[in-house]
Parts: C-alpha cells; sequence; structure tokens
C-alpha cells in the first residue's frame, strides 16, 4: 500500500488511513463512543480518493476501515501484533470457508448490517464492489489488480459501466450469491484470501444505485459507526454518528467509535501542524496528524516537559524508493548510473537522520516474510559513486548534461531530501529539474503518458506476503491505457511477470518466495527501483487526546479503532 510521506504524508506515505468506532448517545448509533467531543484529524494535502475501490494509501484504509467502510472480516485494533494481524468476522458470520485446494472461498453476510440509508447490505453489493476493481480505465489507481488477475472470469471483463449481457454473465459465474452467501471462484489457489479482504477495501460493498463512476471519488455512502455531514474535496469535512449502524453487528475489538464527531481538516503545513501541537494551542489539543510526522527541525523539542509523553516513536511498514521511468529512461546503463550516483546518506540526513530511516537494501521490508537484500544493492557505496557513474554515461554514450525530472511529492522536508539528491546526480553528469508536487501526486504519476524521468514512492506489504510487494509495483499487466496502476515507472519484463505467474501459483509459501527473490534480483538488474529507507513514524498528538496508539492493522499510523478525546 502506498506511503504518503506527510503526505510524507505525505512525503513517505504510501503508502494511507485507520479510523476508530464505539458508544453513541442515542439511536440504532448508540455503540461505542463514551466522549462528547469530537476528534479532529490534520492532513497537509487533500486524500487522493475516498471510493473503497480506490483508496490504496495506508493511513487511508486504517482511517477509513474504522469509521465508514465495513469489511468481510477486518483486523482488530490491539497492539499487539500476533492479534491485529489475525482476520475477525466483520459483515461476515466468520473468516470464510475455503475448498477446492484454496481456489474457492464461500461467506456468509450477517443479518441486520445496514447501509447509512436504512437498505440491507446484500451479497449482491459485495458481487457489485468487486466488479467495479475491473472497470480499470475508470476507476483508476486502486489495488483491484490482484482480484483481477485472480478471479476465474471466462473472457474478458471490462467492469460493470461497459460490459455486455455475455461478458456481465461470465463475471457473475466467478462470483455467486446465493441467499446471504457469496463465494469466490479463482483461477489458481488464494490461502491467504482473508487477509487480502481485512487488508484492502477492495472487496467492499458498493451500492450499485449510488454509484456515479469516478464522480464518486470523494464521496462515502457509510456502512460503519459514522457518516458524513459535511464534505469539500479540498477541504475536508465531519463525520457523525450514523444512526443505521448497529454495533450489535460489531465486534468492539474492531472499533470501540469512542469520540463523538471527527473532523478532517486539509491544508495545513506538517510544521504549523507540530508548532501548534507542541505548544499545546488550545486549536489543536483534539488534533493527531493524518499523515504528516514530526519535522526533524523538531526532534531537538522531542524531550520538552508537556510533549514528551504526548510523543510516540515506531517503525514503519513503509520502504522509500525511486522509480525510474521507462518510458523516459530507456537505456538501463543511464538507469543504473541514476543509481550509482544516489546519495542515500545524504537523502537520509536532509530527512532527520538515523530517528527518521534506517537504509533499505531491497523493496521489500526486512520484517516481510521472504525479505532477502536484492543483490544489486546488497553492498553499494551509500554514499554514491559519482566518478563511477559518469563513467557509465560515457559507456552507454550519453551526451552530457543529461537532463533529468524528478517528481515527489512536495513538503518542506522532501524539498530539502531532493536538494540533497541533485549535487550527487549533478556530479555523474545529470542536470536535474526538480518537480516537487502537492495535490493528488498519485494521480499524476499513474498516468503512463507522465514525462518525469524518475519519480519517489513509498510502499509496504498490503499483508505479510512478498507478492504484495514485487508484483504489487511491477507486474507490467497493470499498465491500462489510462493507468499504470502502481507500476509507476511502466516497467516490463516479461520474464518477471513469468517468475510473478510462478510465484501466484505456487503451493508453498517457500516456494513462492523462491521465485519473488529471483524477480527481485532481475528488478535489480533492470534498475526498476532504487531503494532509499525504511522510515520510522515519529508523531505528536494533542493533549486531549487519549489512548493514543499504533497498529500493524493500522499500518503504524493512529489507530482509530481505540482512540478517544477528553471531554
Amino acid at each position: 500500500m502506498l506511503n504518503k510521506r506527510a503526505k510524507l504524508v505525505a512525503v513517505s506515505a504510501v503508502g494511507a488511513l485507520g479510523l476508530s468506532l464505539g458508544l453513541a448517545a442515542c439511536g440504532g448509533g448508540d455503540g461505542g463512543g463514551s466522549s462528547s467531543k469530537g476528534l479532529v484529524i490534520s492532513y497537509e494535502d487533500p486524500i487522493d480518493h475516498l471510493d473503497p475501490q480506490r483508496i490504496y494509501v495506508g493511513a487511508v484504509i486504517a482511517n477509513t476501515t474504522r469509521l465508514v467502510y465495513r469489511q468481510l472480516v477486518a483486523y482488530p485494533s490491539s497492539t499487539d501484533p500476533k492479534v491485529s494481524g489475525t482476520p475477525v468476522p466483520d459483515l461476515a458470520t466468520d473468516t470464510g470457508t475455503k475448498s477446492d485446494g484454496g481456489k474457492k472461498w464461500s461467506f456468509t453476510i450477517k443479518d441486520g448490517v445496514k447501509w447509512e440509508d436504512g437498505s440491507d447490505i446484500t451479497c449482491e453489493d459485495f458481487a457489485y464492489g468487486a466488479s467495479r476493481n475491473f472497470a480499470a480505465d475508470t476507476l483508476t489507481g486502486g489495488p483491484g489488480f490482484y482480484l483481477t488477475q485472480k478471479l476465474a472470469v471466462d473472457g474478458e471483463y471490462p467492469g460493470p459501466y461497459t460490459a455486455t449481457p455475455e461478458q456481465q454473465a461470465a463475471f457473475d459465474k466467478a462470483i455467486t450469491c446465493d441467499g446471504n452467501t457469496i463465494t469466490y471462484n479463482f483461477k489458481s489457489p488464494w490461502p491467504d484470501f482473508p487477509l487480502a479482504i481485512a487488508s484492502l477495501h477492495m472487496m467492499d460493498p458498493y451500492k450499485k444505485s449510488f454509484d456515479k463512476g469516478e464522480k464518486n471519488d470523494d464521496k462515502i455512502f457509510s456502512n460503519g459507526p459514522y457518516k458524513v455531514k459535511e464534505w469539500n474535496a479540498q477541504k475536508g469535512g465531519t463525520l457523525v454518528r450514523n444512526d443505521e449502524y448497529d454495533p450489535e453487528t460489531d465486534d468492539k475489538k474492531v472499533r470501540e467509535a469512542l469520540p463523538e464527531t471527527y473532523e478532517f481538516k486539509y491544508g495545513e503545513k506538517a510544521s504549523t501542524q507540530y508548532e501548534k501541537l507542541f505548544a499545546d494551542s488550545p486549536d489543536s489539543q483534539y488534533t493527531i496528524p493524518g499523515q504528516s510526522r514530526v519535522p526533524p527541525e523538531f526532534y531537538p523539542r522531542l524531550s520538552e516537559a508537556g510533549v514528551k509523553d504526548r510523543y510516540t516513536q515506531v517503525k514503519s511498514p513503509y520502504v522509500d524508493y525511486l522509480v525510474p521511468n521507462q518510458n523516459q529512461m530507456k537505456d538501463p546503463k543511464v538507469r543504473k548510473a541514476l543509481a550509482m550516483a544516489t546519495n542515500v546518506e545524504s537523502w537520509i540526513a536532509a530527512g532527520g537522520g538515523e530517528k527518521a530511516y534506517i537504509p533499505a537494501d531491497s523493496i521489500v521490508n526486512p520484517a516481510v516474510g521472504g525479505y532477502v537484500p536484492n543483490p544489486a544493492y546488497k553492498d553499494r557505496n551509500l554514499k554514491g559513486d559519482p566518478a563511477a557513474a559518469k563513467k557509465l554515461l560515457a559507456e552507454a554514450g550519453a551526451k552530457t548534461p543529461y537532463p533529468i525530472t524528478f517528481s515527489y511529492p512536495q513538503s518542506d522536508t522532501a524539498d530539502k531530501q531532493a536538494a540533497a539528491l541533485v549535487e550527487g546526480w549533478e556530479a555523474a553528469g545529470f542536470k536535474v529539474t526538480l518537480d516537487p508536487l502537492g495535490e493528488v501526486y498519485y494521480s499524476n504519476i499513474q498516468k503512463p503518458s507522465n514525462k518525469a524521468d524518475v519519480m519517489w514512492g513509498g510502499w509496504g506489504a498490503d499483508w505479510p506476503s512478498a507478492m504484495t510487494v514485487t508484483a504489487a509495483l511491477f507486474d507490467s499487466r497493470q499498465i491500462e491505457k489510462n493507468t499504470n496502476g502502481q507500476n509507476y515507472g511502466n516497467y516490463s519484463n516479461p520474464e518477471v511477470d513469468k517468475l510473478f505467474d510462478q510465484a501466484g501459483s505456487s503451493a508453498t509459501i517457500e516456494e513462492q518466495n523462491k521465485f519473488l527473490q529471483q524477480a527481485d534480483a532481475k528488478l535489480g538488474e533492470d534498475v526498476a527501483y532504487i531503494p532509499l529507507e525504511i522510515s520510522v513514524f515519529n508523531w505528536v498528538v494533542g493533549s486531549k487526546v487519549k489512548n493514543f496508539t499504533t497498529s500493524e492493522a493500522s499500518s503504524s499510523f493512529a489507530e482509530l479503532g481505540s482512540i478517544d478525546v477528553e471531554d
């Protein structure tokens, strides 16, 4: 999933969202919250997508899961990794039944679960939600490629908007409804399918009558403990109790829904957010940052009285990396020269040093099963080697200075880090133009027509499998006319795609990891990516915020499932 860094969510942050539930004051929404006051979540930039099938940023996934979008199964909001990493029933009665060697999964939907308009959530809503993943040219940016590559649909299926009756009939055989029981049929075994459901919103139900395609990208139709009172795509909005939500159908280990309201505020820079939080100003006392971590210039103040007890540091699941655009930087020697000239140490220093980052030697986080250092980066010089890179550019016959444009999500910290890379790159013979992008960063770099030569990316495994990293980012079959999905560099190598297929059809995790490690080595050889670092998250929250925690389920962002505020 994406880590939007302050966007670093954020610049680092691809990567996201996590939220919580609880007792209401009255009516059908009485379940969860005891507080009469609300929690404020401050974002530097507007959230890219609120359509469940398009959400793919960690913080946003986390937030919406706890507040507005329920799933068949969900992760509990526990600080114990074993608990928070094990799905429990949510809208389903149990965690699913598999058959046919894992090629078929069935779930029974609970009675009494409703949309915010009071209508029942049906099996057909789940089937329709799944079908939307196939409309990749209309609903861009989401993780639907997992489903579109695995679902046993006979022939091409373009999604519900343009499918012929015959194509829709083929889809309806792949996902079937029998009363309240939904069954998914896959081409090959999907043993960890419940983890995929709990980790992402691609399998969420969606009410057909509410669907207006891409026009719904900033619309929320809730089945959770909160619903939208008002919302502005550029400014944020307010969530209030959903009186059609019945806490008796939910699990308090997933959602306590404690604050009475949630206010999402967009547009305040990280430095401004934290200046207010460190000063404990009245307008920040009920605030938590959505994605923006503590900027490095504030690190010396973390031990101050009144601040240190509101400070939390946690390792994140994200690896930040650079992505050469294969459509622009076609010569592998030029890409290798760029990698060779990249000064990771200066990037880390500009971003806050060891308090903020740990050097990475693969795009796969060491906490993910199957991790091994990428051979191309295992023993590299973290300071870079501009002289050797310059020789490689000469060998490639590249005319110097070689012009490149570097795109990244703008923030004060990201500007400093980008500038830190320029020195090494230009010493090697590149001429760098920085292209800091503000809002909707990922929407820009997910266009195959994007002309940037190199881009920043941040990624964390969607669930504890390397399959959700390398295959998710570099399988060429997610590239469509209007989107490259998460394959921002438009990388395409049939040999690597074949390795992904072999991994996906492996009978054991050990065999799967073997193919994925081979694929990662080839990615390094082709310079499909350049690993930078593993993010460390530093958070400071308002003094009226209670029970602030993060969890694996919330991707190390705020765990809204259990956070409260003082009255």
